[in-house]
């Protein structure tokens, strides 16, 4: 995930969608593949260009995303 403003990585999410909601998002993933932001080495990660917009539920008050899952996503 990233910061809308900014583009900067500000952590990862579980992924908790329906099947119908899990396999469009993996569609777009692997039809959008993109480069890890610059400095980051998790080579298990499938990276995606930005446009997609994701509703994540996270702690409150963290600098990054921390126990964070999505709820839902969109094209932007």
């Amino acid at each position: 995930m990233a910061d809308r403003a900014t583009g900067k990585y500000i952590g990862s999410a579980f992924i908790i969608l329906n099947r119908e909601m899990r396999e469009r998002l993996w569609n777009r993933v692997q039809q959008h593949a993109g480069t890890a932001p610059k400095g980051m080495k998790r080579p298990a990660t499938q990276w995606a260009k930005p446009g997609l917009i994701g509703r994540v539920k996270h702690l409150r008050g963290e600098p990054k995303l921390r126990d964070a899952s999505v709820q839902d996503f969109r094209e932007e």
